[in-house]
């Protein structure tokens, strides 16, 4: 799979979202029957990759932080998701969007149920 997109790395994910290419759907049933294009974006579950990730969830400032001090840099706990990882995710929560006539989801990190990686992935 390559990204043909240029502007890409303008994309900045926020907080604890994943930004997914879904797969590409099969409109054709193991029987050989073709489906409407609205059937498989009804499913409960989908899968996808992971194109990009958020820096994580933040973290609170320490308590025993003066607060009257400028603020260093927020910290995140990580993501579990990398890019070029294949997500299996709830569809529901996931919000669509449409880039250079591709689609693309912003689903957040709780939705996503299972992660596979594929360590030879390039995007």
């Amino acid at each position: 799979m390559e990204i043909s997109l240029k502007n890409l790395q303008k994309f900045i994910v926020v907080g604890d979202r994943v930004l997914i290419r879904p797969e590409e759907d099969t409109s054709r049933t193991a029987s050989g029957l073709y489906l409407p294009p609205g059937v498989s974006e009804k499913e409960k579950i989908q899968s996808g990759y992971v194109i990009k990730s958020g820096p994580g969830y933040p973290l609170a400032s320490p308590a025993d932080e003066e607060p009257w001090k400028e603020s260093k840099e927020p910290k995140y706990i990580p993501l579990q998701a990398k890019e070029g990882d294949v997500a299996i995710f709830l569809r529901k929560e996931a919000y669509e969007i449409e880039f250079e006539k591709e689609k693309f989801l912003i689903v957040p990190h709780s939705a996503i149920l299972l992660l596979i990686r594929n360590e030879s992935f390039e995007i």
